[in-house]
């Protein structure tokens, strides 16, 4: 019976914590758009840009080995 005078505390406590952070998400718009996240790994991907050639790279020419 004893332990319900701290159980009782600690569940309101973190009640109330529970309510805070809730009414804190709903304060900083985290539930403003539910859909859009769902939609996004359906959406194409858009086509690749397209650029001018990249010119071949130098290379340094081989080291010869002195015998």
């Amino acid at each position: 019976m004893n332990i319900l005078l701290m159980l009782i505390p600690v569940t309101a406590l973190l009640l109330l914590v529970a309510v805070a952070l809730f009414f804190w998400a709903v304060n900083h718009q985290q539930f403003d758009d539910l859909d859009s996240p769902a939609i996004l790994p359906l959406l194409d991907d858009p086509p690749p840009e397209e650029s001018a050639p990249k010119p071949p790279e130098e290379t340094a020419p081989p080291a010869q080995d002195i015998v």
